[in-house]
């Protein structure tokens, strides 16, 4: 396998492990109401946990590659000299700052409770932050690149919210079943579709203002893989607003009228959601790795 390739499905598999590891512990220390944020911990211990050695590990291995990419190829992943390069360059620079983020993470698994939940949070919302100082969103520099850094940051945060949240709804879901549990679950999962429309707007400005800033000019002069890819993503970003949409305002409201049969409509709806979201993470981890035109 080529290291191009290699670090492409590297960032890709490092994206879905953040996204996954901020949406359960968002759930899990802020959605859900007070007791049952302790089953949500335990819940989605599994989750949560390999969430986190799966960042770091995936931190490492991106740092290793990234190492060839800058060197030689496949072979200068083991010389000392190269890798004291590259870590003198802003992307070694940050990316020592994301592994410690990560490493705080894989230590959140010696605790547990709330100060489990909330350095696994933490760590989710540090690392995602310091992805919006790599690749194309340091462009530009001074205020504006602050301001570059910072929506992208918004767009990686509101994004982890709507996408990293969705097999957690998978999860909380099954609880709606138990008599026990069916009333802070339906609580967890209208909290979450209250503050995901939020989320989804917020998507969606900061992506448009991404855009606008990498290619100031639309249509691009040569409409290339990046923009052709970055069309592509947008397009599945919309169907899946779509598909959030139909189940919030259409399936959900029939939930007492049709009950499973509208349960288990929205289940499919939902995992239907989530493989679009893997897609759309496929395709950033992809294009991020091209020249912008």
């Amino acid at each position: 396998m080529s290291l191009s390739l290699t670090y492409v499905l590297l960032r890709w598999l490092h994206f879905t492990a953040l996204m996954m590891l901020a949406g359960g512990s968002i759930f899990s220390t802020l959605l859900g109401p007070g007791h049952y944020r302790q089953h949500l911990a335990r819940r989605f211990s599994l989750l949560l946990g390999s969430s986190a050695v799966i960042a770091l590990v995936s931190a490492l291995l991106l740092l290793a590659v990234q190492t060839g990419l800058m060197g030689e190829g496949w072979q200068d992943i083991f010389r000392v000299t190269v890798w004291h390069a590259v870590l003198q360059t802003r992307f070694g620079e940050v990316w020592q700052w994301q592994i410690a983020a990560a490493l705080t993470g894989v230590a959140a698994l010696a605790l547990s409770g709330r100060a489990q939940q909330g350095l696994y949070l933490f760590s989710a919302i540090t690392q995602l932050t310091g992805l919006a100082f790599t690749g194309h969103a340091t462009l530009l520099d001074g205020i504006p690149g602050m301001f570059q850094r910072t929506n992208q940051a918004v767009h990686l945060i509101a994004a982890a919210f709507w996408a990293g949240g969705l097999l957690p709804v998978l999860l909380v879901m099954t609880d709606t079943r138990h008599p026990s549990l069916r009333q802070p679950a339906i609580r967890t999962l209208m909290r979450f579709s209250g503050f995901g429309h939020l989320a989804v707007a917020l998507v969606l400005i900061s992506g448009l203002v991404n855009a606008l800033i990498i290619l100031p000019e639309w249509p691009p002069a040569s409409f290339g893989p990046y923009s052709q890819l970055l069309l592509l993503k947008t397009v599945l970003v919309v169907v899946m607003c779509g598909v959030a949409l139909w189940n919030r305002y259409w399936l959900v409201p029939r939930f007492q009228q049709s009950g499973t049969h509208a349960a288990q409509k929205f289940i499919r709806a939902t995992l239907a959601e989530l493989a679009l979201a893997a897609t759309v993470l496929l395709l950033v981890s992809l294009f991020a790795t091209l020249e912008p035109a």
